[in-house]
């Protein structure tokens, strides 16, 4: 009898050697392959999966308005080139402070302008330029752009260019890429914003990873992009914007 129980115990110590029965991290899981095509031995190595939601919009500040797309295309270039710790309502205010703030509340949105005036109030030089592909290219930060996708003006961070495919920070869509000619045909007039960083900035984060280098076909983007965007062309007529006598931005209902 005392043979069987020590016998039951020694193949219990066995099994859990062998398996890893302790409760593991949420999202991770081990894989197990032999260390040879022959060899008995296996070697296990736990990997932690990342959910997709989470991935999609990693080091991307996502717009909380329909028409913010311009403020936190910012706040991203801000928080994660520059380094910078802000929230979008920040930044906001910060536009309508330094920026044409009449033109802000008619327009319903922001311009290159008002960003540039901002950012040199924060002490960076920043410029607006006409480019062409090979400019874009050749840049080693990320730089702002406005494209025209979907029946919409919008404004987006191209973080790199990877083998003809531009890698995109997107207020509303998070993480995507197109295809060089795709990028051409929504790239609104050629236009160009960089902000030229003042000194020893942290590592830059939209810098390209290996898990970012995956390509998301025009097809997919679009249905993403109607999806998220229904009709967002102009500013909604359920909502209005007014500058408080303080330059604080405030959001009403009509009812």
């Amino acid at each position: 009898m005392i043979e069987i129980l020590l016998g039951s115990l020694l193949g219990v110590f066995g099994f859990t050697q062998a398996v890893d029965t302790k409760p593991q991290p949420e999202g991770a899981v081990n894989i197990s392959q032999p260390l040879t095509t022959s060899s008995a031995t296996v070697n296990r190595e736990r990997v932690q999966l990342e959910p997709m939601s989470e991935l999609q919009f990693r080091n991307v500040v996502r717009q909380a308005y329909d028409y913010s797309c311009g403020s936190a295309a910012l706040t991203t270039m801000l928080d994660y080139y520059l380094g910078r710790n802000l929230e979008e309502r920040q930044v906001m205010e910060g536009l309508l402070r330094f920026g044409e703030a009449e033109k802000i509340v008619q327009r319903r949105g922001f311009s290159l302008l008002d960003m540039k005036r901002f950012v040199g109030a924060l002490g960076y030089k920043s410029g607006g330029f006409k480019a062409e592909f090979k400019d874009l290219d050749d840049l080693e930060h990320p730089a702002i752009v406005p494209v025209h996708y979907a029946g919409f003006k919008h404004f987006v961070v191209v973080r790199d260019v990877y083998n003809d495919h531009v890698f995109i920070a997107d207020p509303s869509l998070g993480n995507i890429s197109f295809t060089r000619a795709r990028f051409e045909e929504v790239w609104d007039q050629n236009i160009l914003f960089v902000i030229y960083p003042s000194g020893q900035e942290p590592q830059n984060a939209l810098a390209l990873a290996d898990r970012d280098l995956r390509i998301i076909d025009d097809r997919t983007v679009s249905l993403l992009a109607f999806r998220e965007f229904p009709q967002i062309t102009k500013f909604s007529e359920n909502q209005a914007t007014e500058l408080g006598s303080n330059g604080n931005i405030h959001y009403i209902r009509r009812k």
